[in-house]
């Protein structure tokens, strides 16, 4: 299909989207995005509404495109479309044609070529610099994942739908615009796109749901996709209060060791609601996969039952973890040969990952020194964020999570320097700038939450985690030369 010049962004849906993208910190301008395109009508809206919106916000836009050649003439057809289009426009593309490997977890197809994008794109960031994933998924979607896991008979997680930004990466400015007015924007617009036949049939539930089941309730409610969306919002704000919640449970109650077994108070378990049973018990398992997946719900319910009050205890062989449990203790250890995900690949006994407990202080043998880190309300902290010094980070604490990590740098590691104004740059390239040798980068300690990298140890800090004036309470870490023989306290 021939691809029409981009006439101006029609300012209705600009302008919904940029509140959007304020509203919820999406991305910044002088910002580069990395723009997911796939030729039907959600990307080529997106990437449309992004061009017009680039010179006054100095955006850096690049456009991805993945051909999985399962559609044969077809897919090659779409590639053929959005070279097109990105041409005319002016905007760089990068086409990549990967080929799926089936693997154990994937529900689908379409399941494994999401999966695989997902990694693909955040490989392309990388190597491009950006410092966004944007995606085009709407209001739709986000009515038709709810339904899904719905189906699927999912907690409150899966209710809660997609998040407007995952991993502090990747964006999705339109979830609140619907599939309706994405085609009246294109048809105001005269652009076209392309269709995916996949979409048609029968033979995927998410299709399913889209054909058959949300017409269905479109007639009993007309906006239902807002209502979806709306309940998706509500549920989304109490799923971040309960992981808040769960935060804090898993620093009072879960120890972990310089092997990666978390080890948990069984009474003081058994004494918590079931809802935060399952919390704990989903946060512990996740931290042993090496991708950071979550459990499914049955591997849950079989290690809470076991170690809930009147439990049996015993073991419990999972796939990435071993769990035992005996009167006064739950153990989580990682299945032999496998290793969390934040420890990452194994490495020398120089550099290797260091769990960090909150409070606690930590030996560091790359560089002598000791890193000690705790939490403080921020009326304590008060006096240290009036006197900042190198060798001390304050971070809102209830901007990360646990568990918390000392780990040297690794290849591909990004982070958004304190004072860049939000910019993401490589550690590589920090160390560059700063005159550090390759030799003495691997000896350097980063304080590292699932969230990211907090702290490049006495040089700079993360922006996205600094104390801000709403910040509550603080994560206070402090490094000092230090000796072996104090271990870890």
């Amino acid at each position: 299909m021939p691809a029409h010049t981009v006439r101006r962004a029609g300012p209705g849906l600009l302008n919904r989207m940029v509140r959007t993208v304020r509203r919820e910190r999406l991305f910044a301008p002088g910002q580069h995005l990395l723009v997911a395109l796939s030729g039907g009508p959600d990307s080529v809206a997106l990437l449309s509404l992004l061009a017009a919106l680039a010179p006054s916000w100095r955006l850096t836009l690049t456009a991805v495109h993945f051909n999985y050649r399962l559609r044969g003439s077809e897919s090659d057809g779409d590639e053929r479309f959005v070279s097109s289009f990105c041409r005319e426009r002016r905007i760089p593309l990068i086409v990549q044609r990967p080929t799926l490997i089936k693997r154990r977890r994937a529900s689908s197809v379409q399941a494994l070529a999401r999966e695989a994008r997902y990694g693909a794109m955040k490989a392309v960031a990388r190597e491009v610099g950006a410092d966004r994933i944007v995606t085009g998924h709407t209001a739709d979607d986000q009515a038709e994942t709810v339904l899904m896991w719905m189906l699927r008979g999912t907690g409150l997680t899966g209710l809660a739908g997609m998040p407007f930004i995952r991993e502090d990466l990747i964006v999705r400015p339109l979830l609140e615009t619907t599939r309706e007015d994405i085609l009246g924007y294109l048809t105001q617009e005269g652009l076209t796109y392309r269709q995916d036949s996949s979409n048609l049939t029968g033979r995927y539930r998410r299709n399913q749901i889209r054909r058959d089941l949300l017409p269905v309730m479109a007639r009993i409610a007309p906006a239902i996709v807002t209502l979806l969306g709306r309940q998706a919002e509500m549920l989304r704000e109490d799923e971040r209060y309960l992981e808040q919640v769960v935060d804090g449970l898993y620093r009072a109650c879960v120890g972990l060791d310089a092997g990666g077994r978390q080890t948990c108070d069984r009474p003081a378990f058994a004494a918590l609601p079931v809802a935060l049973q399952r919390r704990l018990v989903r946060r512990m398992l996740r931290a042993t996969d090496p991708e950071g997946r979550a459990p499914s719900l049955r591997a849950v319910e079989d290690v809470r039952r076991r170690c809930s009050a009147g439990g049996r205890g015993g073991k419990v062989a999972l796939r990435q973890a071993e769990v035992t449990g005996d009167r006064n203790r739950i153990t989580v250890a990682p299945r032999s040969g496998r290793r969390s995900a934040e420890a990452g690949p194994p490495e020398s006994s120089e550099t290797a990952a260091v769990p960090v407990a909150v409070p606690s202080s930590v030996y560091w043998p790359g560089t002598h020194q000791k890193i000690h880190v705790q939490v403080m309300t921020r009326e304590a902290a008060e006096s240290l964020l009036r006197a900042p010094a190198v060798d001390r980070a304050l971070f809102d604490a209830d901007r990360l999570s646990a568990p918390l990590m000392l780990r040297s740098w690794r290849t591909g590691d990004r982070f958004y320097p304190r004072g860049m104004k939000g910019k993401s740059k490589k550690l590589q390239d920090f160390f560059t700038d700063i005159k550090v040798g390759r030799q003495e980068r691997k000896r350097i300690p980063l304080l590292v939450a699932p969230e990211g990298v907090l702290w490049v140890v006495g040089r700079r800090q993360d922006e996205r985690f600094l104390v801000r004036g709403n910040s509550s309470r603080c994560l206070v870490a402090t490094v000092a030369a230090g000796s072996e023989s104090g271990g870890t306290t």
